[in-house]
């Protein structure tokens, strides 16, 4: 995944600004880590430089 994407993505559950925690990054490109959402605290993982920006469906007791 490139950097420059990263001013476009929002959050998918709450539209809030996502914050970038980098584990692997070669030449330019993130290839794991995860985005976190400043708003409502929700998480993302970038696997093989693939972020999963999917809404988490919401557990019902």
């Amino acid at each position: 995944m490139k950097r420059e994407i990263i001013k476009i993505l929002c959050c998918p559950t709450c539209k809030g600004e996502l914050v970038l925690s980098v584990e692997k990054e070669e030449k330019g490109d993130i290839l794991s880590g995860s985005f976190i959402c400043a708003h409502c605290q929700s998480t993302f993982p970038i696997t093989d430089g693939i972020p999963d920006l999917l809404p988490r469906e919401t557990e019902v007791p």
